[in-house]
């Protein structure tokens, strides 16, 4: 009898959110819900990976910083100012509203 876990190989592949966010709204939904249930730095976190669903260059124009000053704003060690974090949301079709 053979072992299947030596018989075949497996391929493990890491998933990105990113890839999923598909339209404007995708990346709205994916942000709001974030935002309800998440932490600060998960928030930070989804700004992140909307950005790069949405097109890092594209999102730091509109945003009008640089591109890697969006790179180092959201990268996991980074402490965006609250400016540049509005600055983001509204670039990627969102306002901040408090509630």
């Amino acid at each position: 009898m053979s072992n299947p876990k030596t018989s075949e190989a497996e391929i493990i592949s890491t998933f990105d959110i990113a890839e999923h966010l598909e339209t404007d709204s995708d990346i709205q939904d994916f942000l709001r819900e974030t935002a309800q249930t998440g932490s600060p730095s998960d928030f930070i976190h989804a700004l992140n990976i909307a950005a790069r669903a949405k097109g890092m260059t594209e999102v730091a124009k509109q945003a009008g910083v640089t591109r890697a000053s969006l790179y180092k704003s959201l990268a996991e060690d980074g402490n965006p100012r609250f400016e540049t974090i509005a600055k983001i949301v509204e670039a990627l079709g969102c306002k901040l509203v408090v509630v």
